[in-house]
């Protein structure tokens, strides 16, 4: 999977345990899904997984995860098929000459295998089961390879050690069993889903935005060579209102996600917070009051990397230093008194003594 902010690896697990408290039965939404982490996980413990996002590299990620049955898909034809892309020669097209010359993303030879690879996907597999999976594969090999510290706003000044390893494609580790995956803008659609049993948010902490920082995947997924600007190259169409998002306003966030947690039929309602974001603790609870009792769980956490390096002006010099390293991990869980106490008992409540359980690593 590749490297994501404000992804819940860490809390895959403890959400897991709570999705386990409707017995491997039921429907499940994540509503920002970004790489599917969580989704997959909902769709792990036999839920019917609903993943939806506004990102198109998110919808690769969700039709390959999601949607895509594992054990139904043609394991003999996904092999023939990444085979045949791995022995393409590498040929330099847009991807390389934006993404590798004009700015350092990726090394230039692998670049050329990118071009080659996603040309291939295009002409010789749009239109089957296997064209989510090969593009995933294709993402996860080109971050794999890159010089960044997991954000495309930037790139390394010098090259990554990981990115002088060739380019390799894998097969997606991929699940059995089927979801559904929708590119969809999480405002406009939560009334219209139906009820779940488990509905799942991670809403954008703050202002920065996933469009630009991850413009490279998009416009991989996308195919479409748009016009650029900046040291980064990113894609024109990042300057304008509909690839913007009312969750990076500080002033409109707030009011926005109250409106969509009421909006959500659910039977249990897992929200995921961070202590450094613009909402407070108190805040957040008194809106997911409205789905029932209310629970909040706290796990200590690292910073994302990028919080952890100083803080650097445009020209890649360090301009401050870093505050602190660690933050607190927010799941507040929400729903009949019954189900949330059941899906919280082996974990402690945020300001509470650690209880046993599979809390993630620190």
């Amino acid at each position: 999977m590749i490297k994501y902010l404000g992804s819940k690896s860490r809390l895959v697990p403890v959400i897991g345990e709570i999705a386990a408290v409707l017995g491997g039965q039921g429907t499940a939404l994540d509503l920002f899904t970004g790489t599917t982490r969580v989704a997959q996980e909902m769709k792990r413990r036999g839920l019917f997984t609903t993943a939806v996002d506004t990102a198109t590299y998110s919808e690769v990620f969700a039709r390959c995860y999601i949607e895509t049955d594992g054990a139904a898909l043609d394991a003999g034809q996904l092999e023939e098929a990444l085979a045949h892309l791995s022995r393409l020669p590498g040929r330099a097209g847009y991807f390389t000459e934006t993404f590798c010359v004009r700015s350092r993303f990726l090394q230039p030879f692998n670049g050329e295998r990118v071009d080659a690879i996603r040309e291939a996907i295009e002409t010789d597999y749009a239109g089957t089961d296997l064209y989510p999976v090969l593009l995933t594969s294709l993402l996860e090999a080109a971050d794999r390879v890159d010089s960044t510290t997991g954000l495309q706003m930037a790139y390394l000044k010098s090259w990554a050690p990981r990115s002088y390893k060739p380019l390799e494609l894998r097969p997606p580790a991929l699940l059995a069993g089927e979801g559904r995956a929708l590119r969809a803008d999480a405002r406009q659609i939560a009334g219209r889903l139906g009820r779940f049993d488990l509905a799942y948010l991670d809403p954008p902490y703050n202002q920065h935005r996933y469009f630009t920082n991850y413009h490279l995947w998009e416009t991989l997924v996308r195919w479409d060579a748009p016009a650029h600007y900046g040291v980064a190259c990113k894609r024109v169409d990042s300057r304008e209102d509909e690839t913007k998002s009312v969750f990076n306003s500080k002033r409109e966030m707030p009011a926005v996600l109250a409106e969509l947690i009421g909006r959500l039929d659910c039977r249990l309602l897992v929200l995921s917070y961070n202590s450094e974001a613009w909402i407070e603790r108190g805040d957040l609870e008194q809106m997911c009051s409205v789905h029932g009792f209310v629970r909040t769980l706290a796990f200590d956490s690292r910073r994302y990397v990028g919080a952890q390096i100083g803080v650097h002006n445009p020209r890649g010099e360090r301009v401050g230093e870093v505050s602190h390293l660690h933050n607190l991990e927010y799941l507040i869980v929400a729903g009949a008194e019954r189900d949330v106490v059941a899906a919280t008992a082996g974990f402690a409540a945020a300001g509470a003594p650690a209880a046993p359980g599979p809390v993630p690593s620190r």
